[in-house]
């Protein structure tokens, strides 16, 4: 009994620390993604283009803000291109 007591605690906190770690890769995925729009937005606008703001109009999980942002950054891509390349 005592052996299934602790394999069963094992178990539990190896479950435990597993989703930690996941929520916090999944945190610095988000982050990464939003610094990435950021910078973008930022070089942009020295070249005298206004990105718009990021806003959620309903709530979303980690996952979908980070989607979100990475649409935005390719947009942002797309549209440094254009004026790098028309200069």
């Amino acid at each position: 009994m005592k052996k299934l007591t602790a394999i069963a605690l094992s178990t539990l906190t190896v479950a435990g620390l597993s989703t930690s770690a996941f929520a916090d890769t999944a945190y610095d995925d988000l982050r990464e993604s939003r610094a990435s729009y950021e910078a973008l937005s930022a070089q942009l606008e020295t070249m005298g283009y206004q990105a718009e703001e990021v806003t959620f109009d309903r709530a979303m999980t980690i996952p979908q803000k980070e989607a979100v942002y990475n649409e935005k950054v390719s947009e942002l891509q797309a549209e440094f291109n254009r004026l790098h390349s028309s200069n």
